[in-house]
C-alpha cells in the first residue's frame, strides 16, 4: 500500500513529496505553496485535453481500420487513401513557409555537428559515463574494439596491435589536419613558435586549425586542433606505454565525441511507480547540480565516478580558452499516453506521467540555470518529447511547457523541445508539427524503430506485412528519413537546431558502424545516436570527414523533395510464397527478441540492455524494438499467416534459448520449463493483445506486469 500525502488537490506518494520538498525545491527560488498549486493545476486542468487527444488517436485508428476492412483483398488505391486521410483530419494541409524562432540555443545543439548518446537516467553510472563522453580516446576506440578488424586477447598490452592503432590514428591526423610537405606519421616533435604550431619545422596546411595548447610551448603537454567545429587534443607523455615508443611521445589522441546526450526517462527505463521515478529524478538532480556520483566495484577495486571538469587551454595569441568537459544534456520526458500511480488527481485518477515529468524535470533544471558553466550557458532547459501524434499534440506540449515556465518563474520559451519524428501522423505532418512549437524547437529526430511499430499497427487491417528484413527495404523508410531532413532545413533548423538520426544498435560491431554510420552526416544529420561513449568517439570520425553544414546547404538549395506518397506506402507482403521454415524462423526471431527484452524489464527493471539476438549477436534493445516484434506477430496472427499454437511453440522454444543466454546472470529467473512466470506472461500479452494496445505500444502491458511483480515481491 502506497503511503500518500495531500498537497492541494493531489494525493502523492510520500517519497516523491519528500524528494521534491527536501531536495528539488530548495535553491530554486520557488516556494513550496506556489509549486504545489501550479503542479495541481497542471495535473488537473490539463488532463481532460490529454484524454481528448488520446481519444482522437483511437477514433482515427478505428476509422483507418474500417477503411481497410472494407477494401481487404482489393488493390490499394493511393489517391483514395490520401483523400480519406485528409477527410478524417489525419493529414493536415501544409501552411505557409516559415522558419523556427528558437533563441538562446547552446552551441552544442546549434553549431557543432556530432554524436549523441541516449542513456537510462535511472543508472547513475551510465548517466555519468554519457555526460563525461564529451571527450574520448581514439587510441582506446581503435585498440579495444573491432574497429580495426580485431581486438587484442588477454589483459596484457599487444604492442603489434598498438602499433597498428597508432598508424591508423596518424592517417586520421593526415586526412584531417594535413601538414605542408610532411606526414604526422614521420613527426618527431610538435612545438608552438610565435603563436604558430610547427610539426617538426612544418606548419599545418590550414594554420587556423591550431587553436590551443597546454604546458611549455617548446614542449607542449597537449595540442588542441579544430575541424568542422569539433576539437581534437594531442596528448604527449614519454612515460606512457604508447608515448614511450613514439618518436614524438604522442601518448593519445582525444576527440571531442558525444557533443550532446539524452538522459532518458522514457524508452530505456522501467519506471512504474514513485520509487522508480524518485531514482530517475534524483539522478537528474545530481547532473543539474553537478554533484552526481556513482561508486562501484571494477576489477576488485572500488571506484567513484564524478562529472568531469571543464578544460582550459592557452590560445595561439596567449589568451585562454575553456571548453566544456561534459556533453550538453537533454532530458527525455514520457509521452502523452502513460499515467503513473505516484500521483492521483482530484478525482483519484492516476496522473499523466508526461505532465509529472514536465514539471519536475524542469524544476530540477533550475539548479543548473543558477550555476556558472553548468549544462546550459544560454539559460535553456532541453526536453525531448517522444511519441507525439500530429500537430495538435505538439501544440499541447507547447502549452504544458508554458504553464510550467509560469509556475517556475522562467522566461517564456526557456524550455526547448525535441520532437521525435517516430509516429506516422507526425511524419506525415512534420512541417505543421514544427510550426506548433516554432519558438521552442531545438531538435527533430527520426526514430526508425518506433516508426516501424506504428506503421504496422496503423495498417493492421490492410493485410499481412512483409517479413521484418523486407520491411526495411520498403520505399516509405527512405522517404521518411529524407523528408525529415528536408523539412527541417526548410523550417530553418540548420545552424539553429539538431536534425538527428537514430541508433546504431550493435555496440560490439564498431567496424560495421564506422563503415555504415557515415551515411547519417552524409544525409544532412548534424547528430546521430550511438550506444556507448566509445562508439561516440569512433562516430566522431565521420563528422571530421563530412562537413554537415555544407551538405545541409546543398540539400536546402535543392528544395524539399516530394515524399508523401512514398511515406504513406503500406509495407504489405506483395509476395507471400513463404515456406513453413521461413515463417517459423521469422516468428522465432521475433519471439526471442521479445522474451530476451521483456524478462529483464519485468524481473529486473532493466528498461534497456544489451540483449543477445537469436544468433547470439548482442543488440541494444528497448521498448521500440519490442514494439516492432510484438506488432509483427500480432499482424500475422490476425491475417492467419500463423496460428496461436505455432506462436506458443516458438515462445516455449525461445524461452529456453533466452534462459540459456542468461545462465551466467545470478539474478536471472528462468522462464522454462513451467512458463508460469509474470515475465513470460507479459511477453505473451504483448503478442496476443497486440491489436488492442494503443498504437501498438508496449508500455501498458509492461507497466501493469511490472507492478504486479513488485506487489508480489513486497506482499
Amino acid at each position: 500500500m502506497t503511503n500518500r500525502v495531500k498537497r492541494g488537490e493531489l494525493s502523492i506518494a510520500a517519497e516523491l513529496v519528500e524528494f521534491i520538498e527536501q531536495k528539488a525545491l530548495p535553491g530554486t527560488g520557488v516556494s513550496t505553496d506556489a509549486f504545489w498549486q501550479g503542479f495541481s493545476d497542471l495535473i488537473n486542468d490539463f488532463a481532460p485535453e490529454n484524454n481528448a487527444l488520446l481519444e482522437v488517436r483511437n477514433t482515427m485508428q478505428s476509422q483507418i481500420d474500417d477503411w481497410h476492412k472494407a477494401r481487404i483483398g482489393t488493390l490499394h488505391n493511393e489517391k483514395a487513401y490520401d483523400t480519406f486521410l485528409r477527410d478524417i483530419g489525419y493529414l493536415v494541409p501544409d501552411g505557409d513557409d516559415f522558419e523556427i524562432e528558437t533563441t538562446n540555443v547552446d552551441p552544442e545543439i546549434a553549431k557543432v555537428p556530432g554524436p549523441q548518446l541516449v542513456v537510462p537516467i535511472t543508472n547513475a553510472r551510465f548517466a555519468l559515463n554519457a555526460a563525461n563522453a564529451r571527450w574520448g580516446s581514439l587510441y582506446d576506440g581503435f585498440y579495444g574494439t573491432d574497429a580495426m578488424g580485431r581486438t587484442p586477447k588477454g589483459k596484457g598490452y599487444d604492442r603489434g596491435h598498438g602499433s597498428r592503432v597508432v598508424a591508423r590514428t596518424r592517417v586520421f591526423l593526415d586526412d584531417t589536419f594535413p601538414i605542408e610537405d610532411a606526414s604526422h606519421g614521420d613527426v618527431e616533435r610538435y612545438t608552438v613558435v610565435d603563436g604558430a604550431l610547427l610539426i617538426d619545422d612544418n606548419p599545418l596546411m590550414m594554420p587556423e586549425q591550431f587553436v590551443g595548447y597546454t604546458g611549455d610551448p617548446a614542449k607542449p603537454k597537449t595540442i588542441l586542433l579544430k575541424n568542422h567545429g569539433l576539437h581534437v587534443e594531442l596528448v604527449f607523455d614519454d612515460t606512457h606505454v604508447i608515448g614511450s615508443h613514439d618518436r614524438a611521445s604522442l601518448a593519445d589522441v582525444r576527440l571531442e565525441s558525444a557533443v550532446s546526450a539524452i538522459m532518458d526517462c522514457e524508452d530505456s527505463v522501467a519506471c512504474v511507480d514513485a520509487e522508480d521515478k524518485v531514482v530517475a529524478y534524483t539522478n537528474w538532480l545530481g547532473l543539474m547540480r553537478g554533484d552526481l556520483e556513482s561508486t562501484f566495484e571494477k576489477d576488485g577495486k572500488t571506484m567513484t565516478r564524478r562529472l568531469h571538469d571543464d578544460r582550459t587551454f592557452t590560445t595561439p595569441d596567449g589568451g585562454s580558452l575553456t571548453l566544456k568537459g561534459r556533453a550538453l544534456l537533454w532530458v527525455r520526458n514520457v509521452g502523452h499516453l502513460m499515467t503513473n500511480p505516484a500521483i492521483l488527481d482530484r478525482d483519484g485518477n492516476e496522473a499523466f506521467e508526461g505532465l509529472m515529468d514536465a514539471m519536475i524535470t524542469t524544476l530540477i533544471a533550475k539548479h543548473d540555470l543558477a550555476r556558472d558553466s553548468g549544462n546550459s550557458v544560454h539559460g535553456s532547459v532541453y526536453i525531448v518529447k517522444p511519441k507525439m501524434h500530429g500537430p495538435d499534440e505538439v501544440a499541447f506540449t507547447n502549452r504544458i511547457f508554458s504553464h510550467v515556465e509560469t509556475v517556475l518563474n522562467l522566461p517564456a520559451n526557456t524550455i526547448k523541445v525535441g520532437i521525435m519524428d517516430e509516429e506516422r501522423r507526425t511524419s506525415a505532418n512534420l512541417k505543421e508539427c514544427i510550426r506548433a512549437a516554432k519558438s521552442r524547437v531545438a531538435f527533430i529526430n527520426t526514430g526508425f524503430l518506433d516508426r516501424t511499430g506504428d506503421e504496422i499497427h496503423t495498417s493492421m487491417e490492410a493485410g499481412p506485412v512483409s517479413r521484418k528484413d523486407f520491411i526495411k527495404r520498403k520505399g516509405w523508410i527512405g522517404a521518411y528519413e529524407n523528408q525529415n531532413v528536408d523539412i527541417g532545413l526548410e523550417c530553418g533548423l540548420s545552424g539553429r537546431a539538431q536534425i538527428g538520426k537514430g541508433m546504431w544498435a550493435m555496440p560490439d560491431d564498431m567496424a560495421g558502424m564506422i563503415e555504415q554510420k557515415v551515411d547519417h552526416p552524409k544525409a544532412g544529420a548534424n547528430c546521430a545516436w550511438v550506444p556507448s561513449p566509445t562508439a561516440a568517439t569512433l562516430h566522431a570520425l565521420h563528422y571530421h570527414k563530412i562537413d554537415v553544414f555544407a551538405v545541409q546547404a546543398k540539400l536546402k538549395a535543392g528544395g524539399r523533395r516530394s515524399y508523401l506518397p512514398a511515406l504513406l506506402e503500406i509495407p504489405l507482403a506483395s509476395y507471400r510464397a513463404w515456406t513453413d521454415q521461413q515463417i517459423t524462423r521469422e516468428v522465432e526471431n521475433n519471439a526471442q527478441g521479445i522474451l530476451g527484452y521483456v524478462v529483464r524489464w519485468i524481473d529486473q527493471g532493466m528498461g534497456a540492455s544489451k540483449v543477445p539476438d537469436i544468433n547470439n549477436i548482442p543488440l541494444m534493445e528497448d521498448r521500440a524494438t519490442c514494439r516492432i516484434s510484438a506488432q509483427h506477430i500480432a499482424n500475422w496472427l490476425h491475417h492467419d499467416i500463423i496460428d496461436r499454437d505455432l506462436v506458443m511453440k516458438a515462445m516455449h522454444k525461445m524461452a529456453a534459448v533466452v534462459d540459456e543466454q542468461n545462465s551466467g546472470d545470478q539474478n536471472y529467473t528462468p522462464m522454462a520449463p513451467d512458463f508460469g512466470g509474470i515475465a513470460f506472461q507479459a511477453a505473451c500479452d504483448l503478442i496476443f493483445t497486440g491489436r488492442e494496445q494503443p498504437s501498438g505500444y508496449t508500455e501498458p502491458v509492461l507497466h501493469r506486469r511490472r507492478l504486479e511483480l513488485k506487489a508480489q515481491q513486497n506482499g
